[in-house]
This record gives structure tokens, sequence and C-alpha cells, in this order.
């Protein structure tokens, strides 16, 4: 095991890059093996960037973190305000708050492959099946999130367990992960995603079957997860599904961009300002282009053009210019 001098000789002898004393504080905050090792590929640890000096890692580590502190607020607020218009809605549709009837009466989507039709195809069956299982799953991981919060002492959950009451629609959402809402969301049935997305404003050519949002929530899920874990997001390693082909083409044709790419993270960049845009938030779509055009400028003034179209795309720039005009043509 290697102590922090023997790093520094590592890291010159192995990697061609020295650390001056200067930089040695970079070099004990940002960690060896966080702040190098995670930062010394693109996406694959056999695309491996060819750092020319080790103020080039110092770069990449305050770009990414200043990716974080920008993007991180964005998402806190669209989870926000996604559960509050989903928590609207469902109350509507149901004419209650207990979860148990919630259950019963909104989460029923599993019934749209269900009918009394006997050439029902073995597909249908099989969704049925499916769906009707999400449903069930997710209604025990609520259980297990409330009870589990219960245990830890948390106000909301004591309040109504320690009064014998059943906790309502609101507070069990606070208990509710990104991901387990997009479940949540995908459980309820048609009239409540439709009501949903016509107030987002959500094209209906791509949501057919009202799913359009909840694709949208688990394309930011991994985002979101790796920026609370503090894991590298700015080569978009954290995707670990690919994005559904209707949420590229959502955004191709709201923001009119060519082909747009996944891979980089100027696309999930778009996809935050189409949703804040969807909530009337055009001031801060504003500030956080700008936000963004200004982090990016990290990256061009320290490295070769080569390796920054890498890290940022050849479309940087045309995402931009057109996430800018997609603000001002729809304010």
């Amino acid at each position: 095991m290697l102590d922090f001098d023997g790093l520094t000789k590592h890291l010159k002898d192995s990697h061609g890059l020295n650390v001056d004393k200067n930089q040695e504080t970079d070099l004990r905050n940002i960690g060896y093996y966080h702040g190098y090792k995670g930062y010394r590929f693109i996406r694959k640890s056999s695309n491996r960037i060819a750092f020319t000096s080790f103020s080039q890692v110092v770069t990449l580590n305050r770009f990414d973190m200043r990716l974080k502190t920008i993007i991180y607020p964005r998402l806190m607020f669209l989870e926000n305000a996604l559960k509050s218009r989903v928590i609207e809605v469902v109350l509507s549709d149901s004419g209650t708050e207990n979860l148990s009837e919630i259950y019963k009466k909104s989460l029923t989507y599993y019934q749209e492959f269900k009918t009394k039709n006997p050439n029902q195809t073995q597909n249908d069956r099989s969704r049925y099946r499916q769906e009707f299982k999400k449903k069930k799953d997710l209604e025990m991981k609520i259980s297990s999130a409330l009870i589990r919060d219960y245990m830890q002492g948390r106000d909301i959950e004591n309040h109504y367990f320690d009064n014998d009451r059943d906790v309502p629609l609101w507070a069990a959402f606070e208990s509710l992960t990104l991901g387990e809402f997009g479940i949540f969301f995908s459980c309820t049935n048609m009239a409540i995603k439709k009501t949903v997305s016509e107030q987002l404003g959500l094209r209906k050519s791509l949501n057919a079957d009202g799913g359009l949002l909840t694709d949208i929530i688990f394309c930011l899920k991994n985002l979101r997860n790796a920026i609370a874990h503090n894991g590298v997001i700015f080569d978009t390693r954290f995707a670990t599904q690919k994005v559904e082909p209707r949420v590229k083409k959502l955004l191709e044709t709201e923001m009119e961009i060519e082909n747009i790419d996944f891979s980089f993270i100027v696309s999930y960049v778009a996809l935050i300002v189409y949703l804040l845009k969807a909530l009337k938030e055009t001031k801060d779509c504003v500030s956080f282009i700008n936000e963004y055009e200004k982090t990016i400028e990290m990256l061009s003034a320290n490295f070769p053009q080569e390796v920054y179209f890498k890290i940022v795309g050849t479309q940087e720039k045309s995402v931009l210019e057109k996430m800018r005009a997609f603000v001002k043509r729809t304010s």
C-alpha cells in the first residue's frame, strides 16, 4: 500500500503526471482513488484520457463537481414539483388520501390489460400479471419505507402511527425515492396519466399509453442518485439503462435537436430545461443554460479540442443554441 509520497511518485513514474508542491493539497482533497482513478477515463475504463498534466485532472474533477452543483437543485425542484402535481391529480381521482383506497381506485393501470374477450392474447395476459405484480410490489415497498422511517423516529410517520392513523398520500410520498415515484406513476390509471401529461404539455403523439413521463423520470433517476452519492457524472457513466427512444424524440421534436445523444451530459441538461419550461420556470431555464455554458468553459481552456469533444460531444454548441431558442420560442 502506497503512502502519499508513494502515490505522487507513482503518478509521475507510471502516468507521467508530476504533482508540484502547490498541487499536493489538490491531490489530498480529491484523493488518488476517487480523484484520479475515477476521472482518468470516459465512460469505460478502456477509454483513457490522455492527461498531459496533473492540473487537467484537477480541472476535470472541478468540472464534474460544478456540474453536480448546478444540476442537483434543479432535480430536487423537479422531483418535488412532479410529486406535488401527481398528488393533486390522484387525490382528485380517488376522492381520498387513504393509501389503501388509492391503491384500489387509482393504481389500476394493470386493468388496461384485463379483458373478458376469450381471444385475449398471451401477451395481454402476461402484461396483466406483470403490471399487477408491479403494483403489489410497490405497495410493499411503500409500507417498508414508512415502517423504516417510523423506526428511525421520523416526525411525519411518528405522528400518524403513534396515533393509530393511516399515513396520507402526501406523507407517503416523502418517503419515496425518485425511482419508486416513477413506479407509482406508472401504476396509475389512464385518466391520471392523461391529466398530468396534459398539465405538462407532453406531446400526445409520443404518449399514447401515458408512459412518457415515467420514461423521463427513469431517465433522470440515475443522474439524481449519482449526484446524491457523489458519483462521477460528466461522462454519463451513471446511465445503467438505455434512454427510451420517445424521450429522445421528444427533445428532437420540441427543441429541434438533431440526433440527440444521451452519451453526453448536455442531453440531460436539455431534458431538465424541457421540464423546467413545462413547469413554467422560464427564468431558471435561462439561468441554468448560462451556468452550464460557463461550466464547460473550464474544460475548453484546459484541454485540447480532441479531448474536449470526447467529454462534451460535438453537439454541445448546437444543443445550447437549440435550448435557448426553445425557451424563447415557448415563452
